[in-house]
């Protein structure tokens, strides 16, 4: 059986460890890379940062990273990893681009982890044009699509019943790059924070509709409301990330939380503080599950799975799950569950799904 063949679309700090990821895996490779100048036109080797030490330093000198609609093309890939946007309506001409070229897709795009939860007509397309080229796509990530998720409806698997969540995600911001740091307002002196938080042009974390959708369909609740509330968390020293900074008295990340209502009632809590370099002022970051049911549990991983990884990590090991699911638009909740690759790619894909 030939390697699984991946292209990357976008080399940022999530596309990029993506592609590092891969190159050290077996029974797949990396066949191509996309991104704009002044990436374009130079080696993946290059791009990405590797030394010839790294693990497939001499195929990533061999791969030529260009502008998306050259690299691309009718099956040139079994998978297209797409890291360029955070929000369905953004990501929906790219995923439109890669499905018709008949190659699946995976994208750690926020809102794609589920997409009918703020947009089910965009959903509903992307199911269609999915179907029509006989292709799957995927959005997933650490978080949303695992830690504040799929993990907890994973815990409600041995509750008789379930009457109330809190998923607590206490996280460090420092992986991500530079769009994620503007996302979060990273470094923006307090009343603007507000004022762009109130406005709209800062998001803070993407996904509470989709987490809180994700668990409340697998339980069988019907949501009638979902409200989310933001508000800075101001650093009393200066932090330094590798993509942000926040000066003393400015916003070194964001405390969110989102509330989910069924029939009025709050059912699902979802409180997500994230920061620069929070070991800077002493704060342990970690995950949380907490059900009130039959039976009650908690379940406590601290410290944290590192986002910036884990989103890499969640986005390669499901590059089987996809190629061996049925044509159309997946969640975590039809797959699966995800799991590491540690051996060959290829043992863990259906040689029949990869020419459906």
């Amino acid at each position: 059986m030939e390697n699984i063949r991946v292209i990357v679309w976008g080399l940022g700090s999530m596309g990029g460890g993506m592609a590092k990821m891969l190159l050290g895996k077996t029974g797949v490779d990396v066949v191509g890379a996309c991104a704009r100048p002044p990436k374009a036109g130079k080696s993946l080797f290059e791009v990405i940062g590797l030394t010839d030490k790294d693990p497939g330093a001499d195929k990533a000198k061999k791969v030529m990273v260009g502008e998306f609609d050259a690299v691309i093309t009718e099956k040139a890939a079994d998978v297209v990893l797409l890291c360029t946007d955070s929000y369905t309506k953004k990501a929906f001409d790219r995923l439109k681009f890669i499905m018709e070229k008949k190659i699946n897709v995976i994208t750690c795009a926020e809102e794609m982890a589920y997409p009918a939860a703020q947009d089910p007509e965009l959903a509903k397309e992307l199911d269609k044009i999915a179907k029509a080229n006989g292709v799957s796509v995927l959005g997933t990530g650490i978080n949303p699509g695992l830690i504040m998720d799929l993990l907890v409806v994973a815990w409600t698997g041995c509750c008789e019943s379930v009457d109330h969540i809190v998923s607590r995600r206490v996280n460090s911001l420092s992986p991500f790059g530079p769009v994620v740091m503007k996302e979060q307002g990273i470094g923006l002196p307090v009343e603007e924070f507000k004022q762009k938080a109130k406005d709209g042009s800062i998001s803070g974390h993407i996904g509470f509709h989709e987490s809180i959708r994700m668990i409340a369909d697998a339980l069988g609740w019907k949501v009638d409301k979902i409200e989310q509330s933001m508000e800075p968390i101001v650093t009393d020293v200066d932090r330094k990330s590798p993509y942000g900074f926040a000066a003393k008295g400015n916003a070194a990340g964001v405390a969110m939380k989102g509330f989910g209502y069924v029939d009025g009632e709050l059912k699902i809590e979802m409180d997500h503080p994230q920061q620069i370099e929070p070991e800077q002022v002493g704060v342990k970051t970690g995950d949380y599950v907490i059900i009130k049911g039959t039976p009650n549990i908690n379940m406590v991983n601290s410290p944290e799975v590192p986002g910036g990884i884990g989103t890499i990590a969640m986005c390669v090991n499901m590059i089987p799950q996809i190629i061996n699911a049925r044509p159309g638009l997946h969640t975590m909740l039809t797959l699966p569950v995800p799991h590491a690759i540690m051996g060959d790619m290829r043992d863990m894909v259906c040689e029949e799904a990869r020419i459906k």
